[in-house]
């Protein structure tokens, strides 16, 4: 069972030392809220509060200018979707100053035409059903519609939606910006909008499979994330090996984050070389943690269950994930693999350090063991990768501390001695870097 109700300051905030520290602010806690939503952007707690009332109460307490930036921030940095939206909501439903912000905001925080949509269901789940929308609302979605194009527009004009593309149309009443546009809109009103040429559709449309790949690869019409997942299904259906490799090579990598490319090889391993050079390049540019980084992965024998009902992934495998991230971003990494002994290993990079560390005999748990010898080697921050099945009290950290369990029953975070983080999240390792930014400004 996840612990949900970590205390999230006590009465007087101290540092790892035992000194007085400074409060973070009203706003700084906003700041850390929205980062935490990189984690899970679905219901989860964070210091026991369920994190979407707790983003909303921060937002009303906020200056209004501020929230919206963070919202700003949260959707094109962060690359969050709802947590910005819940943000707008929030201000659309609050005092007139509040409310004046989002007519720019919408705009700024909508990519996508079915995020109008989810912002007046998030809007009309904060407030009563009848509830009037605001007319800054009104008027940053409808500057938001004139945004997208015939093929956005028909790929997420869907009708199971609560709200409509049409919906919000009539609700908003946008202006169009050219002829085209006027036409295209009242197709969409009239249900005449034409059929988006996914790759979805390519293939069901009854062509050769092998075929049909071949053919995307050719026109390069697949995401980096759509040819990672089908690397299998294009093997089954006999595409040319070479011509996936290169599709592998060229694809645009930046926003796929490393863990995508463990899973792919696991489940293609012919392309597993041409996969680690995409992981690699995914990383380039990436901001280093600063300093000396030790790593504790658990491969005691409960690590090697599946994180979720969901998922063919062990325990194990995305300890080794987080592991090859983080070998990539630090300055300086130790890594220590435990289980009734610790196991310092070389550290390797990309797919070399998950078979070291797949490749260690399970045992018992001896967390704290694994961490004393972590303290003796040095570190200005620990992180443990682990499922919390420890035979052993873990003490106080030396520097900036993080647990990840990712065995948890509930996603949450809780902050202390030690960030705990309840669930598994790829994007971890994002996290932890702007928490240390946040650390650093608290400093």
């Amino acid at each position: 069972m996840a612990r949900i109700n970590y205390q999230l300051f006590d009465s007087i905030p101290r540092t790892h030392e035992g000194a007085p520290a400074r409060r973070t602010t009203t706003e700084q806690e906003l700041t850390r809220s929205l980062m935490a939503c990189m984690l899970w952007e679905d219901t989860f707690y964070e210091g026991g509060v369920e994190i979407a009332e707790r983003i909303r109460k921060l937002t009303l307490a906020v200056d209004p200018e501020f929230a919206a930036t963070q919202a700003t921030i949260a959707r094109n940095v962060m690359k969050l979707r709802h947590a910005p939206l819940l943000v707008a909501a929030s201000l659309a439903g609050g005092n007139p100053e509040q409310r004046r912000v989002v007519s720019l905001v919408l705009p700024a925080i909508i990519q996508r035409p079915d995020e109008m949509g989810e912002f007046l269901a998030i809007y009309y789940t904060l407030n009563k059903p009848d509830a009037p929308l605001a007319a800054a609302a009104k008027r940053g979605l409808a500057k938001a519609f004139t945004k997208f194009d015939a093929y956005q527009l028909a790929k997420y004009n869907r009708e199971q939606d609560a709200f409509k593309l049409k919906d919000v149309m009539f609700l908003t009443h946008p202006k169009p910006t050219s002829i085209e546009q006027s036409r295209l809109w009242k197709q969409l009103i009239d249900g005449k909008l034409p059929s988006p040429e996914t790759w979805e559709n390519r293939l069901s449309r009854g062509d050769g499979k092998q075929a049909a790949w071949t053919e995307l690869l050719i026109e390069n019409k697949l995401g980096a994330l759509a040819l990672l997942r089908n690397l299998r299904n294009m093997q089954q259906a006999g595409v040319n090996e070479d011509l996936v490799r290169q599709a592998i090579l060229k694809m645009n990598s930046a926003w796929v984050l490393p863990f995508r490319f463990l899973s792919a090889a696991k489940y293609a391993p012919v392309f597993e070389a041409e996969l680690e050079q995409a992981m690699f390049r995914s990383l380039e540019g990436t901001v280093k943690l600063p300093g000396k980084t030790a790593l504790l992965v658990d491969v005691s024998g409960s690590m090697d269950g599946r994180i979720s009902g969901k998922s063919a992934l062990t325990r194990r495998e995305s300890a080794a994930a987080v592991a090859v991230m983080l070998r990539e971003i630090c300055q300086q990494v130790e890594i220590i693999c435990f289980e009734s002994q610790p196991h310092r290993i070389a550290p390797r990079r990309g797919f070399a350090l998950v078979e070291q560390i797949m490749r260690i005999t399970s045992g018992g748990t001896f967390t704290e063991n694994a961490k004393q010898l972590a303290d003796e080697l040095g570190y200005d921050r620990i992180v443990i990768i682990t499922d919390e099945q420890s035979h052993q009290a873990l003490s106080n950290p030396k520097g900036q501390g993080y647990v990840i369990n990712v065995a948890a029953y509930k996603n949450g975070i809780g902050y202390g001695k030690w960030t705990h983080i309840d669930g598994w999240s790829e994007a971890v390792v994002n996290y932890i870097t702007a928490m240390e930014v946040e650390y650093a400004h608290l400093s």
